[in-house]
């Protein structure tokens, strides 16, 4: 009896265990001696069931008690040992939660796979005790935390798979003892430090692959060791060095890919010999240099090979015998010789029957384009120095995907047979000399989903038949010459979500209210054109518009109320039209980041709160009739009684008043003009714009305390600056006072108050009166009064050393996006006098001196006592046109051409910004005691670029502690910011460069340097 009831007891405690194992078993001791055999295997399945969280799908219906383990899903037992576990399989099953480290308790087990799931938290280190363990699947997961170094102990391991999880840390370099480990795979997660030499004790290792990290320091010369590797893998991560020429030794690499790093050095002459299996050659995005070796035709079994974004030049070889090529990328290189044969390479490839992608753009391929090109899918051949016209040829290419022919010299008309290829996503011939009209035969492209044609010289109206692309996403067609009114089939495409751009063209007729359909779109431009009527209420139904652009055409009447279900805009332009009315309340609730409505007819009171509030991101200047708002505005104060339910007949008598009234007081005020120039007796005050102040001579000086040395901030050539304090407002000024014994000081002032007599812009300094009258002494006296100017200019802040006085303060400095907001706040100014003027305005003095920074540091362009009305858009710089002043601007900030009695031209401008932008951003004054003869700032930088860049740059101090280009690149040579600050200042360099070039005709737009440099500050900011 007592033996059954022990026997009894037994089963008992044994059916307890089982019930509560799913509950409990993450505290039980499995190794427990009771438990033995499959019984332990049983209970750490159980185990591993119960961190699960999610629904299991199938394999909660087959693990439960009614079936053996053995019979449950993903579980391989074997025969031989007791039904022992030997393979765990739940790959692609929707599972989540976390790995039971009970797993470790599975000791027969050999394929362990998790792939592809939701798993999260730590790789248990449980895991090392799996010493029959021969694969590991663990990759397509979130696993975190570090590589378990115990991983090592499962001596038998083949296969390690754990890509695509958020692992962190370093290799643990005890790896290297898996001596049996055929392919080590960790792509895509954080892993950082470097690459554990002692990999190269793996002596099995056929595939290594540890690509999308963030790993650094040079590639290890011990991996030369892996001989049987075929598979090499390390791209996308921060290595740097050269390749040791030892990997070229291993003659069994079929895939070599380090794409994406930092790699220096050149590539082997004999590559086809060091890798005769070679099918994947890839060393995109690096710094690559020499030319691609001859030897690469001799590598008949290459169907990859991609060397893009370095810097290789010379030829492309012959690629005659690669018949297994598919894909061939070498763009953004420095590859050709800009002539006529640089495409002999192009024909060549007329055998490879499987080629699908031939990218070559952005190199200095030179010719024509051939015509005898494979049945491809992509194909990139823009910003190179090809020219001629698009071969007719293109439209047999049916299987194209992709065509980028942006960015070179195409002439002549779109051929129509490209409305053949009807597998087309995206076409990209922007930026090229195209004239003629856009094919109506690209409505053909119904899969089309980006189409960019804009900067060329089109003409004639939009095919209508554009409308049936119904998977276009991008639409860009601006700056041409296309008219005539915007189809509604096009404006109406509901698929467009990202781009509609039909500004600078000429364009008429209303904006259709099918724009309402636009419901995705994210930035609408149909600015600069000639469109006029009504904004559509429509306008209110796209929601999810970020930037809209209307500015530059003749819109009247109101904002529409519906615009208040644009919740998403961020960016709102109606400057330049006739819109009328008050400026909506509505306004203050959006999220308005930038808000231009200047130039317009607005009346009555501005809004005070939202984008109101920052008078740096909102323009109503050229609006006659506004009053009130923040006071930064300098608006007049509203009356009283003035309100926004006053009738019609109400303002009528107001503006009779005004008429009169005004008119009265325009006869006064000629009538005492008139008197008290003839007899020269008492201050004769001059009030610019909008200018509420008041100031005589008296008045200037004592708010300058009798134009001391003390308050005195600059000279210059025509006067003298001062601080001043106007008594009676406490207001802070800068009062120019003008040296009359000067030659031409008067012209000089009377070419400054007309020229910002009328003008208004955010980037130019505002003038609040002129005073012309006698001193003290009888003899003539002139001054200009502006706002004041906290940071003084930008002369101070690039030379702080040299001055009028002894420089006692900290030096002051600029970072680079600093300087970077400081260039844009110029050129915006430049852009706005040259293009968006009733008449162009050129400066004709631009320097860094007449460049001042507000507290914001916010840049100002001054001093427009130069500048000259441009009676006719200049299309010529030829003439003999001479200034009345003598060569106008500064020595070194001069434009060659006027040395040589040219007429003043918006090119002049742009080259005096080039120069400044030069000097902005290298320290070096274009009068600098080095510059001599044709050796000169322009040249010294174009000579350095692009790789003497940082040791140019060396006097800029940026942020985030990095103390300049040169250091960030000796100090953090793998540092990420770093080369995008290298690559970013490469590309305002070269922006100098391209506007400062002798020619004035093949100088840069101002209005295109200012988009660029706003693009480079978003990059950089991102």
């Amino acid at each position: 009896m007592g033996g059954v009831l022990v026997m009894k007891l037994v089963l008992i405690y044994s059916l307890v265990l089982n019930s509560m194992s799913i509950f409990c078993c993450s505290s039980m001791q499995l190794n427990h001696p009771r438990l033995q055999g499959n019984e332990t295997d049983r209970l750490a399945l159980l185990a591993i069931r119960a961190q699960i969280q999610h629904d299991l799908n199938r394999v909660t219906s087959s693990w439960n008690e009614t079936l053996h383990f053995c019979l449950w899903h993903g579980v391989t037992c074997s025969r031989r040992h007791r039904q022992r576990v030997t393979k765990l399989e739940l790959g692609s099953q929707a599972l989540g939660g976390s790995i039971s480290p009970h797993i470790g308790n599975i000791s027969f087990l050999r394929v362990l796979i998790l792939e592809n799931n939701s798993f999260t938290h730590q790789i248990p280190p449980q895991i090392g005790h799996l010493r029959r363990l021969q694969v590991l699947y663990l990759n397509n997961n979130s696993l975190t935390g570090t590589i378990p170094a115990n991983i090592s102990n499962c001596f038998k391991l083949t296969i390690l798979y754990l890509s695509a999880n958020n692992l962190v840390g370093k290799i643990p370099p005890e790896l290297s003892s898996l001596s049996k480990l055929r392919c080590l795979l960790m792509e895509a997660n954080n892993l950082t430090g470097e690459i554990p030499p002692s990999l190269g004790n793996l002596s099995s290792l056929k595939m290594l692959a540890i690509s999308s990290n963030n790993l650094e320091g040079s590639i290890p010369s011990s991996l030369c060791q892996l001989r049987k590797l075929t598979y090499f893998i390390l791209a996308t991560n921060r290595l740097s060095g050269i390749i040791p020429s030892c990997i070229y030794n291993l003659s069994g690499i079929v895939d070599f890919i380090v794409g994406g790093n930092q790699i220096q050095g050149s590539l082997p002459s004999n590559l086809s010999d060091a890798f005769p299996n070679l099918q994947n050659f890839t060393i995109a995005e690096n710094q690559f240099t020499g030319a691609i070796p001859s030897s690469v035709s001799k590598a008949t079994n290459l169907v990859v090979f991609q060397c893009l974004s370095n810097k290789l030049s010379g030829q492309v070889p012959n690629l005659r015998n690669l018949h297994n090529l598919v894909r061939f990328s070498v763009f953004d290189n420095n590859l050709g010789t800009g002539k006529d044969g640089d495409f002999s390479f192009v024909s060549e490839l007329i055998n490879a029957t499987q080629l699908t992608t031939l990218l070559f753009q952005g190199n200095n391929f030179g010719g024509t384009l051939p015509k005898s090109i494979s049945n491809l899918q992509t194909l990139g051949i823009g910003r190179n120095q090809l020219h001629g016209s698009i071969p007719t040829g293109l439209g047999n290419l049916i299987n194209l995907q992709i065509l980028f022919m942006a960015g070179s010299s195409f002439t002549g008309s779109i051929p129509t047979d490209i409305g053949r290829l009807s597998s087309l996503r995206m076409l990209f011939l922007n930026n090229n000399q195209l004239s003629g009209s856009i094919p109506s035969s690209l409505g053909n492209l119904t899969m089309l989903t980006r189409l960019q044609l804009q900067e060329n010289n089109l003409e004639g109206s939009i095919p209508s038949s554009l409308g049936k692309c119904h998977w276009l996403l991008e639409l860009l067609l601006s700056g041409n010459n296309l008219n005539g009114t915007i189809p509604p089939q096009v404006i109406g495409l509901s698929s467009l979500s990202t781009t509609l751009a039909l500004d600078r063209n000429q364009f008429t007729g209303s904006l259709p209210t099918e724009i309402g359909k636009l419901k995705n779109l994210g930035v609408l431009m149909v600015s600069d054109n000639l469109l006029s009527g009504e904004l559509p209420s429509s306008l209110g139904s796209c929601e999810s518009l970020e930037e809209l652009y209307l500015q530059g055409n003749f819109f009247m009447g109101p904002i529409p109320s519906s615009m208040k279900e644009l919740r998403g805009i961020r960016v709102l332009d109606l400057s330049r039209n006739n819109l009328s009315g008050d400026i909506p309340q509505f306004l203050e609730n959006l999220n308005l980041e930038y808000l231009n409505l200047s130039f317009n007819q607005f009346w009555r009171a501005v809004p005070t709160g939202g984008v109101f509030k920052n008078a740096s991101a909102t323009s109503v200047v050229g609006n006659a009739r506004l009053c009130g708002g923040m006071a930064s505005l300098r608006l007049p104060l509203c009356k009283l009684n003035e309100s926004k339910g006053e009738g019609l007949s109400r303002r009528m008598k107001l503006m009779i008043s005004l008429v009169f009234g005004f008119t009265l007081l325009g006869l006064v005020v000629v009538l005492s003009l008139f008197l008290l120039g003839k007899k020269r007796r008492e201050t004769n005050l001059r009030t610019l714009g909008n200018s509420v102040l008041q100031v005589s001579y008296a008045t200037l000086l004592r708010a300058t305390d009798g134009f001391s040395s003390a308050n005195l901030i600059g000279v210059g050539a025509f006067g003298s600056v001062y601080k001043g304090i106007l008594a009676d407002d406490r207001v802070v000024v800068d009062v120019k006072v003008l040296n009359m014994l000067h030659r031409g000081a008067a012209k000089s002032f009377m070419a400054e108050c007309e020229a910002l007599r009328n003008i208004r812009h955010r980037n130019l300094v505002k003038i609040l009166t002129a005073c012309s009258s006698i001193d003290f002494g009888g003899n003539d006296f002139k001054a200009l009064v502006y706002e004041f100017m906290d940071n003084g200019s930008l002369e101070e802040w690039l030379h702080p050393s040299i001055g009028t006085g002894e420089v006692t303060e900290a030096p002051k400095i600029l970072s680079l996006i600093q300087r970077l907001n400081i260039a844009i706040d110029v050129a915006s100014a430049l852009d706005y006098l040259h293009n968006h003027c009733e008449t162009p305005i050129v400066h004709c003095d631009l320097k860094p001196s007449n460049v001042l920074l507000d507290g914001d540091l916010t840049g100002h362009v001054s001093d427009f006592g130069l500048s000259k009305f441009l009676s006719e858009p200049t299309t010529s710089v030829s003439g003999n046109q001479s200034s009345s002043i003598g060569i106008r601007g500064s020595i070194g900030y001069a434009a060659p051409e006027y040395g040589m009695a040219s007429e003043v031209s918006t090119y002049g401008d742009v080259y005096s910004f080039g120069i400044l932008l030069l000097e902005m951003f290298t320290g070096k004054r274009p009068t600098d005691y080095m510059f001599s003869d044709s050796w000169n700032l322009h040249t010294y930088v174009k000579t350095a670029l692009p790789e003497l860049v940082s040791e140019i740059s060396e006097s800029l101090v940026l942020q985030e502690g990095t103390t300049n280009v040169a250091e960030a690149h000796r100090h953090s040579r793998l540092s990420v910011r770093a080369q995008k600050i290298e690559e970013c200042l490469t590309l305002i360099l070269g922006i100098g460069i391209a506007c400062s070039v002798e020619s004035p005709t093949n100088r840069k737009d101002i209005s295109d340097v200012a988009s660029e440099l706003q693009s480079m500050r978003r990059n950089l900011l991102n």
